[in-house]
């Protein structure tokens, strides 16, 4: 069975429960963090079969590793500001992050 994500690697994201923007930067099908890390931080208890992103947070200089369903598009459409954002992607183009590489980056 091969599980479906919602979101892909440079979209805009907004964190529903903590009013957050951000651009996914990795993408797990399941979650792939420690059970203490799962025990400590994820409170809410979301789904571990589901997808997980490793999300950088706008105007911070942290990412985040969050579940699907606490994420929804970001509507606003605007770049994010993060110190390492260069390390991972090389430009904005309609409204998501490309890398130089990424076929639809034309």
């Amino acid at each position: 069975m091969t599980t479906r994500t919602r979101f892909t690697v440079g979209e805009l994201v907004h964190h529903t429960r903590f009013d957050y923007r951000g651009v996914i930067i990795d993408v797990d099908p399941v979650y792939a963090g420690s059970d203490e890390w799962y025990e400590n931080v994820a409170r809410s208890r979301p789904p571990k079969d589901q997808p997980w992103y490793h999300v950088l947070v706008d105007g911070h200089t942290h990412s985040t590793y969050v579940a699907e369903r606490h994420l929804e598009p970001d509507i606003r459409g605007e770049q994010i500001e993060h110190p390492t954002l260069g390390q991972f992607f090389d430009r904005f183009l309609n409204g998501r992050y490309v890398r130089q590489n990424d076929p639809g980056a034309h």
